[in-house]
């Protein structure tokens, strides 16, 4: 007889109160991607609590997805706006090892949990290019580091606090098999789309002002990315934005 492979894991599923590695208590799942989930976990010894991405296993083959998000986030240790790693463990699920890689874990809301508390469940323009400068203003280090985020959406950015300006979090990283240059692109596409989905989305943008769709442009990636091509770019064109 041969031997069943292993399915793929979609999904983990975990309640509160399962243990990861005999170190960690999940609390509660904080979100998903592509290469894995997030859950917010506690240190059994110490009380602490940290966030815990648990990657499916066929989308980190070798280990790989798991060791690079690891070394980008140390090498980006002095980009606030990113979460600090802490350390990597195993678990067995389903037949499947899994790598778990342990960082901070940071107080706040999910911007799109945010974003529907609002009225109207969206943003004004003013408080939403307030978003988008803290955006880019972050997004900005991990740019002049010559690396990219990846993967940003309103499930991987976190408001930790709001008022005059906004302070977020981004708690998730992709990494991309081609030219950086490219993905670094992305990242200013993909802010773009956030500040968009901010302001209420397709919906809403026919009666946005012309200051606010001269930067999303339609969300046509080729316009957008002919004005701004780093978050540095996009920073400095709405710290020097002029309200007609």
């Amino acid at each position: 007889m041969t031997a069943t492979a292993p399915q793929r894991i979609r999904g983990f599923e975990f309640v509160p109160g399962r243990i990861l590695a005999g170190k960690y208590e999940v609390v509660h799942r904080l979100g998903a991607g592509w290469e894995g989930e997030v859950y917010l976990v506690r240190e059994r010894a110490t009380g602490i609590e940290r966030a815990a991405k648990l990657f499916f296993p066929d989308r980190n083959p070798g280990d790989r997805s798991a060791r690079n998000y690891a070394k980008k986030l140390h090498r980006l240790g002095a980009c606030e706006i990113l979460i600090q790693y802490h350390s990597q463990e195993s678990i067995r699920f389903r037949g499947h090892q899994v790598t778990v890689l342990v960082s901070d874990y940071v107080r706040g809301e999910l911007l799109s949990d945010f974003l529907r508390r609002q009225r109207g469940r969206r943003l004004a323009p003013f408080p939403a290019l307030h978003l988008l400068h803290a955006l880019a203003l972050g997004v900005e280090c991990i740019h002049a580091a010559g690396e990219y985020h990846g993967d940003l959406h309103s499930e991987n950015i976190v408001v930790e606090r709001y008022g005059l300006r906004f302070e977020l979090k981004l708690f998730d990283l992709f990494h991309w098999t081609g030219p950086k240059t490219e993905a670094i692109r992305g990242d200013v596409v993909e802010m773009v789309r956030v500040f968009h989905e901010a302001l209420g989305g397709a919906r809403h943008y026919a009666g946005q002002p012309a200051e606010v769709k001269a930067i999303c442009c339609g969300l046509k990636r080729t316009l957008i990315l002919r004005k701004f091509r780093t978050a540095g770019q996009l920073r400095r064109h709405i710290e020097a934005l002029t309200w007609q």
